[in-house]
Order: C-alpha cells, then sequence, then structure tokens
C-alpha cells in the first residue's frame, strides 16, 4: 500500500488542438515516445456520494501502470493518492481501503456510481539528466453514469502530473499549454463531469445555493456574527476528526494529537455555549460524554507516545555514570506495551458503530448550531466571560490553599493542592477555546486574551508533566527494587521531576498577572 502527493493539472481542449514541442520548457530537453494505454475504471461510492462530497474519489482501475484500488483525498492545495493492488476477482474495495474512508462514509457501503474508459497516449518530458520532470497525458475519455440520470459522455482532455520537477516548472509548461489553446479544466475530475446533474456540486448549484454542501448559514446580520463564529468553529473540529481519522489509524502521533485537540474543542463548545445549541434534537450531556470517550482513546497514544520522548530526553541529560541499570530499556519497554494496547483500543473504537453513531451526532451538531436563533457579540462575549471567570475562581481556589508549597512536596504542592491546579489549567484550557471561538466576533483583544490563557495553561501544564512523570518514575522504581534491580536512577529522575514542578508553579504569578491584564479582557464586559 502505497502514498504519494499528487500534483497534476487538467485541461480542456478545443477540437483544433496541437500539443506543442515542449523543448526548452523548464529545462525539457526531450520528449519520450508517446505510451499508448487503455484504462478501464470504475469509481466508488455511497449511495449519498459521500466520497465525492467530501472531494474524494475511489476507483478499481485495470489497464496502464497502476492497475488496482486509487483513492485520491485532499491534501493541502493538491491531492494525496493511495494506491493498493486489487485482486484479479475483486470487486468490492478491500479494508485496507474502506477503514481510510470509514470516517467519511460513516460505515455505509459503496458500490459502482460511474465507468471512465480513458484512452490515454502518455508522454514524459525529460531533462538533460534523464529525469522525468512531468508527465503528459492526451486522454480521450468516455463516461457512463450509474446513478440518476445515467448520462454518457465523450471529451479529450489533457494532464498533467509533476514528477520529479518543481511547482516552478509546472508553471512554465502551463504557460506553454494555454498558449496552445489548452484551458483549465471546469471540472475538477473525470468522475465529476462524468456524474454530471447528480455530482454534488452541480446539484447544490441547481438547488440554488452557489455549489455550496453542508448545513443551512445563518444570515449576515450583525445579530448572528456569533452563530456564524459557532457554526465555523464546530465544523472546523468536526472537519478535523474526519480529515485525521486515516492518519491516527496508521499511527501518526501529529494526527492522534491533532484529532484529540478537535475533540477537546468540540467539548468545551458544548460546555461554554450549550445555549446556542438548543437546536440540537439529542441530549448534548450525553454527546459530551461520547466526545470524552473519543478524546480518552486518542489520549491514551498520545499520553504514552509524548511519555517516552519526555523519558529518553530525561535520561539523555543524565551522565551515564549515573544511569544505574536498565533504566532505559524498562522505561521502553513499559510505555511501548501500553502504548501498543491503547492503539489497539483506538483502533478498535475506530472500527465500532459507537464511533460512527458520533460521527452522525456531531453532523447534526453542526446543524444545530446553524438553525439557532441570532447571538451577537453581546451573547457570545457573556458566555466567554462566564467560562474564563470559572477558571479564575479554580486558580485562586487551588493557590488558597492551607497547605504550603514546600521544597519537601512531591512535584510542586500537596496532593490535594495538585489536583486543584490540574482543575484550574482545564477551566482555562476551556476558557482559552471560548475565546478562540469568539476572536472573529470579537476581534484582536479575544485572540490576545486566548494567546494569554494558553501561556497561563502551559504553565499549569509543565507542573502537571512533572508530577505524572514523577509517579512513573516512583512505580519503576518500587518494580526495579522487588525485582533486585538498582532503583538509584528512578529516585534521582523523581526529584528532578519534583523540580522540575517546582520551577514551572515559579512562573505562575508572572502567567496569572498577564491573562488578567484589563487590557486583554476589557472586551469580555
Amino acid at each position: 500500500m502505497a502514498e504519494k502527493l499528487e500534483v497534476e493539472r487538467k485541461y480542456e481542449l478545443p477540437d483544433d488542438f496541437t500539443m506543442p514541442s515542449m523543448i526548452g520548457i523548464a529545462d525539457v530537453v526531450r520528449v519520450t515516445e508517446p505510451d499508448d494505454q487503455h484504462l478501464d475504471a470504475t469509481y466508488y461510492d455511497t449511495a449519498g456520494l459521500r466520497l465525492t462530497s467530501g472531494r474524494m474519489t475511489l476507483r478499481r482501475r485495470s489497464g496502464g501502470h497502476d492497475a488496482g484500488w486509487h483513492l485520491k483525498r485532499p491534501s493541502g492545495g493538491e491531492r494525496s493518492e493511495l494506491q493498493v493492488p486489487a485482486g484479479d476477482d475483486e470487486q468490492a474495495p478491500p479494508p485496507r481501503i474502506t477503514t481510510q474512508v470509514r470516517a467519511v462514509t460513516r460505515g455505509e457501503p459503496l458500490h459502482p456510481v460511474a465507468l471512465i474508459r480513458t484512452h490515454r497516449v502518455e508522454r514524459g518530458l525529460q531533462d538533460a539528466a534523464g529525469a522525468t520532470v512531468a508527465l503528459v497525458a492526451d486522454d480521450t475519455v468516455e463516461t457512463e453514469s450509474l446513478i440518476g440520470a445515467r448520462v454518457a459522455q465523450r471529451w479529450r482532455e489533457l494532464e498533467v502530473e509533476l514528477v520529479d520537477g518543481s511547482p516552478d516548472d509546472l508553471t512554465l509548461i502551463d504557460e506553454a499549454l494555454r498558449a496552445a489553446g489548452a484551458r483549465p479544466s471546469a471540472s475538477p475530475s473525470k468522475l465529476s463531469r462524468a456524474l454530471g446533474p447528480d455530482h454534488p456540486a452541480a446539484a447544490a448549484k441547481a438547488a440554488g445555493d452557489g455549489g455550496t454542501t453542508g448545513p443551512a448559514k445563518p444570515g449576515d446580520g450583525k445579530r448572528d456574527a456569533g452563530r456564524r463564529a459557532l457554526v465555523a468553529y464546530v465544523t472546523e473540529q468536526r472537519d478535523a476528526v474526519v480529515a485525521h481519522d486515516p492518519q491516527a489509524r496508521a499511527g501518526d502521533v501529529e494526527a492522534v494529537h491533532d484529532m484529540r485537540v478537535a475533540t477537546r474543542r468540540l467539548r468545551s463548545t458544548l460546555r461554554t455555549f450549550a445555549p446556542l445549541l438548543s437546536a440540537y434534537e439529542g441530549d448534548l450531556d450525553r454527546l459530551h460524554d461520547e466526545i470524552k470517550w473519543l478524546t480518552g482513546l486518542l489520549g491514551e497514544v498520545r499520553d504514552g507516545d509524548v511519555m517516552a520522548l519526555r523519558l529518553a530526553d530525561l535520561l539523555a541529560a543524565e551522565p551515564p555514570e549515573l544511569v544505574v541499570g536498565p533504566v532505559a530499556a524498562r522505561v521502553s519497554e513499559l510505555l511501548a506495551a501500553r502504548t501498543q494496547a491503547a492503539r489497539e483500543r483506538l483502533i478498535e473504537g475506530l472500527d465500532s458503530d459507537r464511533y460512527i453513531a458520533l460521527l452522525n451526532d456531531i453532523d447534526a451538531l453542526v446543524a444545530a448550531a446553524a438553525a439557532g436563533g441570532p447571538a451577537g457579540k453581546g451573547r457570545m462575549r457573556r458566555l466567554a466571560r462566564r467560562a474564563v471567570r470559572r477558571a479564575d475562581r479554580r486558580l485562586a481556589a487551588a493557590t488558597a490553599r492551607p497547605e504550603p508549597v514546600t521544597a519537601g512536596t512531591p512535584a510542586g504542592g500537596t496532593a490535594g493542592t495538585d489536583v486543584a491546579l490540574h482543575e484550574a489549567r482545564k477551566a482555562y484550557k476551556r476558557a482559552r477555546y471560548a475565546a478562540e471561538l469568539a476572536a472573529p466576533v470579537a476581534g484582536t483583544p479575544a485572540a490576545k486574551l486566548a494567546d494569554r490563557l494558553k501561556d497561563l495553561q502551559d504553565v499549569l501544564g509543565a507542573h502537571q508533566d512533572a508530577i505524572v512523570t514523577a509517579e512513573l518514575l516512583r512505580e519503576q522504581g518500587m518494580r526495579a527494587f522487588a525485582e533486585g534491580e538498582n532503583a538509584f536512577t528512578y529516585g534521582l529522575l523523581h526529584a528532578r521531576q519534583a523540580e522540575h514542578g517546582r520551577v514551572a508553579l515559579a512562573g505562575l504569578p508572572r502567567a496569572r498577572r498577564r491573562a488578567t491584564r484589563q487590557k486583554v479582557r476589557r472586551w469580555l464586559w
């Protein structure tokens, strides 16, 4: 199974189009002999064309040099292409494909929606070193839609795919083709043109919404500014969960992190802005708990990855003579086993019906965010202010505890203080997300407050990280001692973490002052 970034351009051609000589364009010194190919492709989608609506295409191609299953997905400004070989008698997409799109299809079956037959004449544009700058494919295309109007069409188009060349090379090639009469294709893909009026974008345009899909949009007046911000924020988090699903399944640590952050933001929105979500027909508390379930699965994996890196750095920073016994191996074994088990639970969760039901419920939340009544700047400000005040109260309670923070405490404070500080951290994270959501309405002041709250949250987070790391070291040290190993290094690192926790808290007063200054909070009132 291979995935690559596909950088290509498509062109419509006039009847009298003649391919220009590309010699001298983008360092091209040679054009290869034409490679004549006959490509037959069956395109698959759900009954409601969920893949096509998400700008994805899935096909089973025969003929050419890359026969098999091809899944194309948006990737930044370009598209990525995943290729999986197909068995001789395989007519249904294999699990290696279906799991990659499950968050989009929501588990609905995939079936043929179009047949596309292409007579391709392909030429390679090569430079002096023999490298292929780009491939130019002159395609004569015949299509048959298998749904709705069942349109049959025939046309000619040109496709240029960058291989070893640069974006600048592609620009020069583009200029040469346009000068010869080629024009950028009005259709994003062969499939979109093949489906004709049944393509989601075409159907939406015919319905009069300008070609967009998704929930109904609130009005453009000032009274709706807050709701527009809410809709955009919730939609962004929903889309992030879906977009990062395939990479999270594959073990990409950043995808797991980004997906987890999106779920946290959704949970925070449910709590802070619940009064604006009254149009949601389900139980918001239950939805919060279900998102929390997914956050937990992602968090177990993410925390294991982060802890492994953290402990590796801590051990690397110690002089070799202070690392006594197989500490690195023991810690690595423990965390690898825990993280692997967490990954298995995550995959099991992502493959479950519960996950699909959750995604559908989040879709309903997006629709509810758009369907509510007017919500202007004032209401958004009041709700955000409530979240900020709640966080302030929690931090005040944590720092007003009678137990002193002394050099003898485990990692910066007593157990009760540490728990209270952690709760304050979570509250400030929620307040920060509220400020982020309100920023499109409140402007720069809200964005500035979000930055200051993040700094405060980071201080409390560094303290919490030290506590969690110290506890794991204590646990491992006790195990090492019980098994007859030298526990010196575990104790040393535990002491280091206690100091890290105290150092982190030393930065709390300044971060707190900066986050509570009038100039970054004035917009809340």
